[in-house]
Formats: C-alpha cells, sequence, structure tokens
C-alpha cells in the first residue's frame, strides 16, 4: 500500500525540498500552497496517510487548519504533524493539545523528515486497527449480551402458559412509545432491555400462583406483588447498567401513587418505568388469558383514557391512545 502525504506550506522553497526528499524516496505526495487550499482538494473519501502542515500561513493558520480537519469526522483521524521554524515550547504545547501527532524543525532534514513520517504513519494504522479490533469485540460482546437477555426473558415468559412472548411484546411497545416522546438511539436501546427484563422478578414466584386460573387469594396476591423487589434486587447488581432495575422496580407504581411496591407518585417513579408501565397494561389487555381472548380495541383505547393521570402518567398514555388510532387493522395485540 503505497502511502500518500499532503505538505502544506505557504514557502514554495519548502515546497520544493519537500517534494525533493519524498521523490527521492519514492513516496506521494501532494502539495499545497494554504490550507484552504486543501481542504477544497479534500473530498471526504481518500483520505491521506498525514499531513505535514506549516503553523505560520496567511489567511489560515496551521492552528485554524489544524482545528477545520478535526471538526470533520472524516479526517478527524488523519495524523497530522506541524512544520514551525519556532523553537517555543507555548507552541508545541499548543499543538499538541489541538491534536497534532507531532512537530518538525525548519529547515528540515531528509532522514528526520522521513523518519518521523514513517513513524507517524506505522502507528496511526497500528492505532486504527486496534480501534477497528476493539470495534468489532464490543460488538460481538453486545450480540451475545441481548442474546442472554432475550434468552432470559423467554425463560421467564415460559414460567407463564398465557404471556408467551409477553416481555418482548412491552419491550417494542416500551421503544415505541419512548421513541415518540423524543428519547434519544441510545435510550431506545436502553429501553428495550429494561422492557425485556421488567418481569424478572417472576423467577421467585412459584409457578403454581403464576398459572393459577381462577382469582388468587390475598396471600397468593402478596406474593405475585413482590416480583418486582426481586427483580429489581436482581438487576441492581448490574453495575455496568446501573438504570436496568429501575424498570423491574416500579413498573407497577401508579402515576396517583396507589401502585406497588412503593407507593410512588408522579414524577417521582422514573420516567422510564411509567413508559413500562403503559406498555406491560397494554399488553395484559391485548393478550389471551385463560378466561378470556385480547380485549376488543376500543375498549383497551377507553381505558386508557380512562386511566389517564390517574394509572397512568398523561403524556405516555396519549402517545399510547395516537398507537391505537394508527392501527386500524389492531396488529399490536399476541399473535394468535
Amino acid at each position: 500500500m503505497e502511502d500518500w502525504i499532503i505538505v502544506v506550506d505557504d514557502d514554495p522553497m519548502n515546497l520544493r525540498l519537500a517534494s525533493k526528499i519524498f521523490g527521492e524516496a519514492k513516496m506521494r505526495a501532494s502539495y499545497f500552497r494554504s490550507g484552504k487550499e486543501m481542504l477544497d482538494f479534500l473530498d471526504g473519501e481518500k483520505l491521506p496517510d498525514l499531513i505535514l502542515l506549516d503553523v505560520h500561513m496567511p489567511d489560515m493558520d496551521g492552528f485554524e487548519v489544524l482545528s477545520s480537519l478535526r471538526a470533520n469526522s472524516s479526517y478527524e483521524k488523519v495524523p497530522v504533524i506541524f512544520l514551525t521554524a519556532d523553537d517555543d515550547i507555548d507552541t508545541e504545547t499548543r499543538g499538541l493539545n489541538a491534536g497534532a501527532s507531532d512537530f518538525i524543525k525548519k529547515p528540515f532534514a531528509a532522514k528526520i523528515l522521513l523518519t518521523r513520517v514513517r513513524n507517524t504513519i506505522a502507528l496511526s494504522r497500528v492505532q486504527l486497527d486496534m480501534e477497528r479490533a476493539l470495534a468489532e469485540q464490543a460488538d460481538r460482546l453486545y450480540r451475545v449480551y441481548i442474546q442472554v437477555v432475550m434468552s432470559m426473558s423467554m425463560a421467564i415468559d415460559a414460567k407463564d402458559t398465557y404471556t408467551n412472548g409477553h416481555s418482548s411484546r412491552v419491550a417494542m411497545y416500551s421503544k415505541m412509545i419512548a421513541s415518540r416522546a423524543g428519547y434519544s438511539a441510545e435510550a431506545l436501546n436502553d429501553i428495550y432491555m429494561m422492557g425485556l427484563l421488567h418481569d424478572v422478578g417472576k423467577i421467585g414466584v412459584p409457578d403454581e400462583i403464576i398459572n393459577k386460573p381462577g382469582k388468587l387469594t390475598d396471600d397468593e396476591f402478596d406474593i405475585i406483588k413482590k416480583h418486582p423487589v426481586i427483580g429489581g434486587d436482581i438487576l441492581k447488581n448490574i453495575s455496568e447498567f446501573p438504570e436496568l432495575y429501575k424498570g423491574a422496580r416500579w413498573h407497577h407504581e401508579r402515576y396517583d401513587g396507589k401502585g406497588y411496591p412503593d407507593g410512588l407518585m408522579g414524577d417521582e417513579i422514573p420516567e422510564v418505568a411509567r413508559i413500562i408501565a403503559v406498555a406491560d397494561t397494554y399488553d395484559a389487555m391485548t393478550s389471551k388469558r385463560s378466561y378470556r381472548d385480547p380485549l376488543p380495541q376500543d375498549y383497551v383505547r377507553s381505558e386508557f383514557i380512562k386511566c389517564k393521570g390517574t394509572q397512568f402518567d398523561p403524556r405516555f398514555a396519549d402517545i399510547m391512545i395516537e398507537l391505537i388510532d394508527e392501527d386500524t387493522d389492531y396488529h399490536m395485540k399476541e399473535e394468535k
């Protein structure tokens, strides 16, 4: 692979000297009399391996040119070596802080110039290779993490004969609501994870209670009500995702303070839990149970209108109503 160097200097003599040195070394180089001329030339696709940039130039000095390069994502990783006749620590410090890789004093000697250029290009390539390798490893770990979370959510749902796919649907509905509420892409991924694991505490609830076809006794319902605490305690131990437990712990809180386990009210309830509460209730109403089929869409809509401001945060209830109104064929429910 042929190295491509760009040299920017307003002094023609320095450009001629650089041309002679790189020509004899059989290295490809392009030459510009100003930073603006170079910036106009660059197209964002073919990247130079290194830029040699004069510090003191008319119109745009080297610092301004470097700032323009670093502001463009295409060129932020291209190494830049400053060329300067200054013997000034402040200039070097400023340049290194701005993102320069090195300094070469003018007038430059051929051996020093070539050694610095080759070493800087080699180091830059090693750094880029390491970054790519780390990114690939991080991507692989994230895929494994997603698969583990999905498997866990399926294991939770498998405890209940009548909630097959419940966690994945709650995760999807939560993400849809959060998207309309203006959440960032990263935050949407987080709330999807929280939705998948919101019922993880049901691991600690006996199967015979979860699958009881009739009405629960008060004692049985008290056991069911413990699952948010159990889930919160399980997920709170995941230090790399400190917010993860909030959906599990507080998705059964009510906006009017009459929910459980902590009786939180209004904005005391974490926003993600308020979103998941809407999604969880929607899926409960639109899924088949031992004693009924999915409820009619009109009824589900009326419940969100009736419970807006009491059970649900009005903002997220309104978004859910919008989604219902747009689902004219009633696709958002458990598949048969």
